[in-house]
């Protein structure tokens, strides 16, 4: 998801202000990294992040208003109106031992030893704010006009620096619609084995970012032909070749369906792609592969009894393993479970049916269930079978009033225990079907139906 156009502006004049401010100081300063290259293809920046030769302290004493969050690495955050530019002095970085952190930082005094550092050419050049002037010293223009993805120097050193740049080297290739520069491609396949030395946090928002940034689809293709998409994701790999029957999936095995449904979800607008939709569409068929069974076997066709239970399991182990929070974890969880249930939704009583859409963020189920149909049989009915209620159904009937509580239910002499929620769900499930509509007579359908 995009920047809004007015907040990106506002990002970009205090980004040039700094440099400004800097440069009247005596000291280079330039916008560096990602919005340089977001510029000169005419996006917008998610953020703005200036290099210069000023040491830390300088910048502090320059900008009062800016907070030093990694002293080793020569990094500020300016704060002003509720927005933040990272102000980066220039280093070379020596040894990588962990992988991620350099072991010695030297800082640098000109952007071409800067540059030597980063990740790919197309991030490696810098802009004078003031000019439009851009420094390029590794070729990143000419790659972006070739759109390719190439490291900066030896592919495989970059790689071992930071092994996450092995998955954000497919998150840039499947966002522009590059390539991938042969010897970069080599270095992931070679590496590929070693990503999950990376933190679970961070290739959980990594792998977020493929999945939400519009080329869901290309994404996981290349994460596949790169060898990452065994080590990252095990359970979503073996999906492939797994057979489904055609007369509900005329597209494919559940690899192809699930890509299919990726690039549906790459076509929402932004704001529909969240997160937890995001995953669950990639996890929601996770159960087939462990129950399939052939036509041989069930003697009419290919099924997977009991896919989305066992697909509940595996998702919340996925979940689990990616460090997803509690309400994350919930919601994908819940996705999964629940996505066969609308099939069932001409025939569930008003009661089940008022219950169902009443889950958490509705929405995302109702928006799965549809790229879901439209990725095989391509049927909506159900689909808008559920719209239609929901449309014509008052919202305090899908969430009436609680007309009996436990309170009553001592008043009228019960214990408390297990029976207290029968009842009280008993009572919510009547209610929902408009069996009655005050308190007195659910009071009375109780003594009614719970008589001593």
């Amino acid at each position: 998801m995009g920047p809004p156009l007015n907040s990106s502006a506002k990002a970009k004049a205090l980004a040039g202000e700094i440099c400004r401010t800097l440069s009247e100081r005596g000291h280079q300063a330039y916008l560096v990294g990602g919005c340089v290259r977001d510029l000169l293809l005419k996006r917008l920046p998610a953020d703005y992040d200036v290099g210069t030769d000023a040491t830390p302290d300088q910048v502090e004493e320059l900008f009062p208003n800016s907070v030093l969050v990694g002293a080793r690495f020569g990094v500020v955050i300016v704060v002003r109106d509720g927005l933040q530019v990272e102000v980066a002095t220039f280093r070379s970085d020596v040894g990588y031992s962990d992988g991620r952190h350099p072991d010695n930082v030297i800082f640098a005094k000109t952007p071409q030893e800067d540059v030597a550092r980063r990740d790919f050419t197309i991030n490696g050049m810098m802009m004078n704010p003031a000019t439009g002037e851009v420094l390029d010293f590794v070729g990143g223009s000419a790659d972006l006009r070739a759109g390719i993805v190439r490291t900066i120097g030896n592919a495989a050193e970059r790689f071992r620096e930071d092994k996450l740049r092995l998955v954000r080297a497919i998150r840039f290739a499947s966002r522009f619609g590059y390539g991938i520069e042969l010897h970069t491609l080599l270095a992931i396949r070679q590496l590929a084995p070693q990503v999950t030395t990376v933190s679970a946090e961070r290739l959980r928002d990594e792998l977020t970012k493929l999945l939400t940034e519009g080329a869901a689809r290309r994404a996981f293709e290349l994460l596949d032909e790169t060898g990452l998409l065994e080590p990252l994701l095990p359970e979503v790999a073996r999906l492939k070749g797994v057979e489904q029957p055609p007369q509900f999936h005329p597209e494919g095995d559940v690899w192809i369906h699930t890509l299919l449904m990726l690039e549906k979800l790459s076509v929402l607008p932004p704001e529909a792609r969240t997160m937890t939709l995001a995953w669950g569409v990639l996890l929601h068929d996770i159960g087939k592969p462990a129950t399939f069974r052939s036509a041989a076997q069930t003697g009419d066709r290919i099924r997977f009894d009991g896919h989305a239970e066992v697909g509940v399991r595996v998702a919340e182990e996925v979940c689990r393993r990616f460090r997803f929070s509690n309400e994350e974890t919930e919601q994908v969880v819940s996705l999964v479970a629940n996505h066969m249930r609308f099939k069932d939704v001409p025939q569930m009583r008003a009661s089940t049916l008022k219950r169902f859409v009443r889950l958490p963020k509705f929405e995302e189920h109702l928006e799965l269930h549809r790229i879901d149909c439209l990725s095989s049989h391509g049927h909506l009915d159900n689909w808008e079978y559920v719209r239609e209620f929901i449309a014509k159904t008052p919202a305090e009937e899908v969430h009436p009033a609680r007309l009996v509580t436990g309170d009553d239910l001592l008043e009228m002499g019960f214990l408390p225990g297990p029976e207290f929620k029968t009842i009280l769900q008993a009572v919510e499930d009547a209610q929902l079907e408009g069996l009655f509509r005050t308190r007195e007579e659910a009071l009375a359908y109780v003594r009614k139906e719970y008589a001593r």
